[in-house]
């Protein structure tokens, strides 16, 4: 038979056991754990080569349209200006004899109504003043 303190061993022998093979088990998760993270971030660095160069492309290909846009811009600046300069050179070829036709026909008609005598004249009309106010 087993005394007190053989017991007590045993137990204590068993739980011992029991703790190894807990972290045994633990051990074994977490290597499995570390090497299924491994495996993902070494798939992730293959996958991030081919994504960078895409990246690297479409970012060139911006800019070559940032280009043609910016060179459309600057035309389209150019073509502003110069139907500036066309308004500009129609207002003052046409506006400056148009005006001075305008005040000579003006000035004649002017002249030639003061030589008629003042019958032919058309009279006028007076209308009568309205009044304002309350009625009571």
């Amino acid at each position: 038979m087993l005394t007190g303190e053989q017991v007590a061993g045993l137990i204590v022998a068993v739980f011992w056991a029991i703790l190894v093979c807990f972290i045994a088990y633990a051990l074994l998760k977490l290597a499995r754990l570390l090497t299924e993270t491994a495996k993902m971030v070494s798939e992730l660095g293959e996958q991030a080569g081919p994504l960078l160069d895409d990246m690297t492309r479409t970012v060139e290909r911006a800019n070559e349209q940032l280009g043609r846009t910016d060179v459309i811009t600057k035309q389209m600046a150019g073509v502003s200006q110069n139907m500036s300069a066309v308004t500009t050179v129609v207002s003052s070829v046409m506006g400056g004899p148009l005006v001075k036709a305008a005040a000579f026909s003006y000035g004649v008609r002017r002249a030639l109504g003061q030589n008629k005598p003042s019958d032919e004249a058309p009279a006028r009309r007076q209308l009568p003043a309205q009044r304002r106010g309350r009625r009571r």
